[in-house]
């Protein structure tokens, strides 16, 4: 049996001993709504590495995005350790060794990137922040992700900012990408509001740049982003299990990300629903592995 490659060829630990900056690991599953099959999103990590191989032999190469090789010329510092175990439909298992496995990362002390899955997965990616508060979340995404419940599970992919609001280490939050409907009603709506959740829609980034998003976030904060991949346009991330008309641009996101690098400190990351079934030729695949090399750069390129 072959070896899955590497998200970029990154080494699963550095040779002279260092603690890494970053460390990435992937979790298939975390809650899945009962009847529902979480298998399609479950390939996501293995695409993402896939669509990486192309640029692994590039990373001491300039890089336009970031302004300068991916390390900025200095030693690797980011670690790719692999997959967390996880079973559909095994919730209550699985979130907690995504809390655990992300607990471990911190303690190195290292800055986690998941790989999803869907989106609750951040549920217990965020519980693992306890001991680093306060943290601030940065979503990414067309939806606010703000249901109590579907169909009896309160972790599922429709709750991660709800269960992230009773959080005591999480501050605050800013919800960017928001567009079109989903699953929220006005009464997810109204309790997101009377939480202080700050929404920007994709138009008013748009329309007034990353600045509108920025601008909730206090400077110098711990911020953990939690990007969605049907947050951008369909057209560049047709990979999604919800497409939506209109989006975020791969150079807005990119921009929102380095944006947030300066302003405040990256202190978790990850990258949910892209779904390879309905990819198109590997393109959010490829996508998505572009948005995972510009937060790596971003990371190495804080204090």
């Amino acid at each position: 049996m072959t070896t899955p490659p590497s998200f970029l060829g990154l080494p699963d630990r550095l040779a002279d001993g260092r603690a890494p900056r970053a460390v990435i690991f992937a979790a298939a599953h975390g809650s899945t709504y009962p009847g529902k099959d979480g298998s399609g999103h479950a390939l996501a990590a293995g695409a993402i590495r896939a669509a990486s191989q192309d640029d692994a032999p590039l990373v001491e190469h300039w890089d336009f995005d970031l302004g300068g090789p991916l390390f900025g010329g200095k030693p690797i510092s980011c670690v790719d350790a692999g997959d967390v175990a996880t079973t559909m439909h095994d919730n209550i298992g699985n979130r907690a060794r995504i809390e655990a496995k992300t607990r471990e990362v911190l303690a190195l002390p290292a800055i986690p990137i998941l790989l999803g899955g869907d989106c609750s997965v951040t549920i217990p990616f965020l519980a693992a922040f306890a001991a680093q508060g306060p943290v601030w979340v940065l979503q990414i995404d067309a939806h606010i992700d703000w249901r109590d419940e579907v169909h009896g599970e309160r972790c599922g992919y429709s709750s991660p900012m709800r269960r992230a609001s009773e959080m005591p280490h999480v501050a605050g939050m800013v919800q960017v990408g928001l567009r079109s409907v989903g699953s929220a009603r006005t009464a997810e709506v109204e309790a997101a509001q009377r939480y202080g959740s700050r929404f920007v829609t994709a138009r008013e980034v748009q329309s007034q740049g990353i600045g509108a998003a920025l601008q909730h976030i206090p400077q110098g904060a711990q911020v953990v982003v939690t990007l969605d991949c049907d947050s951008m346009d369909p057209g560049i991330m047709p990979g999604v299990a919800a497409r939506t008309p209109g989006g975020l641009t791969y150079t807005e996101v990119i921009d929102l990300i380095a944006g947030l690098g300066r302003r405040a400190r990256i202190a978790g990351f990850d990258l949910v629903e892209l779904y390879p079934p309905a990819d198109i030729d590997r393109l959010s695949a490829l996508t998505a592995a572009r948005l995972l090399v510009n937060a790596i750069g971003a990371i190495v390129r804080q204090a």
